[in-house]
């Protein structure tokens, strides 16, 4: 059973990337940190230790108080931000972020895209996805946009074909060419590593993969394009809290040269740094 949908445009607001204050808003500082702190929610991985990093090596220095709180799911972030306990959060991409807004009311806005995690396909008993027998089992993601997101990538290898305009809601109805007969099983997005001994193959995203100790590059059998993904990770905020003194500065330290270095070297092209326009 396809889970609600979670989706509609919530418009991304241009980021002035300046540490100096640009103005103060009534209720800045009281999303349930003290003496000025930004409480910014997290996935553990990559968002997670990407924010410890800047917390560890680099918050000080620009004047930044963070406290990090983890989430293991994709919805209570959201929730969180929106009712004021987190002032920030990092772990989602634009399309996941446009489908909660109209699904849930909430009114949150892209700040910066620091990161890009791609999402990859990975089997235990296969090598490849042309070697999925007829009839396999594929489990994907249960919720809208990640679960288009899969049958995407699916259909970028070619296994199977796509109605077109299917775009980032896609679902196993607009499977429009299945020559192998795939059979696609519908999960919690935390879930999918557990299933991989139960299922041919799996489409992971990024964060549930890395935290199940699954490698993009050495086990993966199919791996999402970086050309024109719309899936970067985004830094997020209620809408009017964009120009934060605080949330600049964490958005400037987030696509700073020691950040992308520090995303480099520790995931190895498992996790990409984004290029700043």
């Amino acid at each position: 059973m396809r889970k609600p949908v979670i989706a509609a445009a919530a418009a991304a607001v241009a980021l002035g990337l300046g540490l100096t204050a640009c103005g103060s808003g009534p209720d800045w500082g009281k999303g349930g940190g003290k003496d000025g702190t930004l409480v910014v929610g997290a996935t553990a991985v990559p968002a997670g230790e990407v924010l410890a990093y800047v917390k560890d090596h680099l918050a000080a220095r620009a004047g930044l108080k963070l406290e990090i709180k983890e989430f293991t799911d994709y919805v209570l972030p959201n929730t969180a931000l929106q009712e004021g306990s987190l002032d920030a959060n990092l772990y989602q991409n634009q399309p996941y972020l446009d489908d909660f807004n109209k699904s849930r009311g909430t009114d949150l806005v892209s700040v910066v895209k620091p990161y890009l995690p791609p999402m990859g396909v990975y089997s235990r008993k296969v090598e490849g996805v042309t070697g999925l027998a007829d009839g396999a089992t594929v489990a994907v993601p249960g919720d809208t946009t990640n679960e288009g997101r899969a049958l995407t990538l699916l259909a970028a290898s070619g296994v199977i074909g796509l109605k077109a305009g299917a775009g980032t809601d896609a679902s196993p109805a607009d499977v429009t060419s299945n020559p192998r007969h795939l059979k696609f099983k519908e999960l919690e997005a935390a879930q999918l590593p557990r299933s991989l001994d139960d299922v041919d193959a799996a489409v992971i995203n990024n964060n549930y993969a890395q935290d199940a100790g699954l490698s993009l590059t050495k086990d993966a059998i199919l791996v999402e394009s970086a050309k024109n993904n719309p899936y970067a990770n985004l830094l997020a905020v209620r809408r009017g809290h964009e120009n934060d003194p605080r949330v600049r500065k964490l958005a400037q330290l987030l696509v700073s040269p020691e950040v992308r270095a520090f995303i480099q070297d520790k995931y190895q092209g498992s996790v990409l740094p984004v290029t700043q326009s």
